[in-house]
């Protein structure tokens, strides 16, 4: 979910193809609109995630949105709303628990990714949800950051060292199952010494995580959340309105990232 970026007509001309691709934009899209007292955003769903697009377009045409709240609020990250139980809620109650009763399977595509301005699922974490399976109406639009070489490298570590650990906790499993399928005894320390050093065999030189080139141009121009990419489902994005993201992004907010004065919100098709 500020900073002018002056732009070379090269990379201009990148960018604009980036975003192409990304969107896959059509002259026949349908856009809605998405209005708040600091602005209204036009946006449109991708077809390539087809099952986000057709969920968030039933509850657009059952009015399930209007009212709710923005509940969740980050300044150069992103703003989150979609929470049933925000509608009419009491001021300072913590909020985000709520949905329609379902969830969502996840719908991982490439070449769509967390720029600035995108609209994607929230979900409950991994250890609950290994899935990754989408809220069935959670939704958060991506402000971010504008990354320069320093943040780009932090994020390609804090990737690369969530990998590491997928193949350590991998690797303990497996010994553990192990020692269980053969009746032996489970010594976390060999055990734990050793999967790592296993981790660090497997996770090779080549295994290592680069932002792909493509994308590293956007988020270094117009910005974005490049950490969360093939976590999080993007299933469409604001093409009109992505100075509202910053206004609705720079209120002031409680303990648990809701607005200390209520934002609502409005969804109907154009």
């Amino acid at each position: 979910m500020k900073k002018i970026i002056l732009l070379s007509i090269t990379i201009s001309i990148l960018i604009f193809s980036c975003q192409l691709d990304q969107s896959k934009m059509k002259s026949d899209d349908q856009l809605y609109k998405l209005e708040t007292e600091y602005g209204d955003m036009v946006f449109k769903l991708y077809d390539a995630t087809p099952l986000h697009k057709e969920n968030f377009v039933k509850l657009i045409e059952q009015g399930y949105f209007n009212d709710l709240l923005f509940h969740r609020v980050i300044d150069g990250f992103m703003i989150q709303g979609g929470d049933p139980d925000s509608r009419n809620a009491e001021t300072g109650v913590m909020l985000g628990e709520g949905g329609p009763g379902y969830t969502i399977p996840a719908e991982f595509v490439d070449s769509i990714f967390h720029k600035k301005g995108v609209i994607a699922a929230a979900r409950e974490g991994d250890n609950t949800n290994p899935e990754m399976r989408s809220a069935g109406s959670q939704f958060y639009i991506v402000q971010g950051i504008v990354l320069d070489d320093e943040a780009v490298k932090k994020v390609e570590d804090r990737i690369n060292a969530s990998r590491l650990n997928t193949l350590v906790t991998k690797n303990i499993e497996a010994a553990k199952n192990k020692a269980f399928n053969t009746g032996g005894s489970i010594d976390y320390q060999i055990i734990l010494p050793e999967a790592r050093k296993k981790a660090e065999e497997e996770f090779k030189t080549e295994s290592y995580y680069k932002i792909p080139e493509n994308k590293l141009r956007v988020y270094q121009t117009i910005g974005g959340t490049p950490h969360l990419d093939n976590a999080y489902t993007v299933f469409g994005e604001i093409i009109e309105g992505l100075e509202v993201i910053d206004k609705i992004a720079s209120v002031e907010t409680d303990k648990n990232d809701r607005p200390l004065n209520d934002i609502k919100m409005r969804i109907k098709k154009l």
